[in-house]
């Protein structure tokens, strides 16, 4: 996922060359000029944000994978009737959609399947069900850890051998506020699921015996995504580190 910035600012001089040389026309060339400005402030910031990204997980172990300016990395899951998703003040926001919002992360190859740990932060801001189901890889398949779902208070694994976070060993009941950050974390190893709001443990799931699962509504966040339900939710501070074996 890193990218040598050098080698980026390499590539850019290349995209403005050619598509100064594609503007050699007089009537055309103040308009050609801009474009090839926007391109290489392009390539240039996503070099930046690759060199951020490798300084901080040389120090901490942590990969930050949201820059607090822009979506590189990420698309806009494409649930149908999904509401807009911007970055406004540092933070991700998702609109309200008919009925799911959300994010991908677009590399999926890049995500480990077991061995990590990801955290973020997560704020309901509108409505009352669940504003922050984070979506990740377990070994051969994936699952779903819910925050605030079926009326707001439900906190769970979906799915244990078919059974969602409203129905299985998971199932918790939270008084979850609007408008405060929550940090969610989830960590695949040691043969298991373990997920934790703030920092309070909320599940700890065994694998052997298990068929994990996601309901299928969430797919499209697979392998990596976050997404919310007739809700406006932000999101900051996302970020994932791989553990030892």
């Amino acid at each position: 996922m890193h990218l040598d910035n050098l080698t980026q600012r390499r590539k850019g001089a290349k995209v403005l060359k050619k598509a100064s040389f594609l503007c050699a026309s007089a009537p055309l060339r103040e308009n050609c000029s801009l474009l090839a400005l926007c391109v290489l402030a392009v390539v240039l910031s996503t070099a930046l944000f690759d060199g951020a990204m490798a300084q901080e997980k040389k120090s901490t172990g942590w990969q930050s994978l949201f820059d607090g300016k822009t979506l590189v990395g990420w698309k806009a899951t494409d649930f149908g009737g999904e509401g807009e998703v911007t970055v406004e003040d540092g933070q991700i926001i998702m609109r309200m959609g008919q009925p799911l919002t959300g994010i991908t992360w677009k590399d999926g190859a890049a995500i480990p399947t077991d061995n990590f740990e990801i955290s973020l932060q997560a704020m309901k801001r509108k409505g009352d069900d669940f504003f922050c189901a984070l979506t990740f890889p377990v070994r051969d398949s994936h699952a779903t850890f819910v925050v605030g779902g079926w009326a707001g208070t439900v906190i769970g694994l979906s799915n244990i051998n078919g059974s969602d976070a409203s129905e299985n060993e998971t199932t918790q009941y939270e008084k979850l506020e609007h408008n405060k950050w929550y940090t969610v974390r989830v960590r695949v190893a040691d043969g298991k699921i373990e997920c934790w709001l703030d920092d309070k443990q909320m599940v700890e799931v065994e694998l052997e015996g298990k068929r994990i699962s996601t309901r299928i509504e969430v797919d499209p966040n697979k392998p990596l995504g976050v997404c919310c339900y007739n809700v406006e939710s932000a999101l900051k501070d996302i970020k994932l580190r791989r553990l030892p074996k």
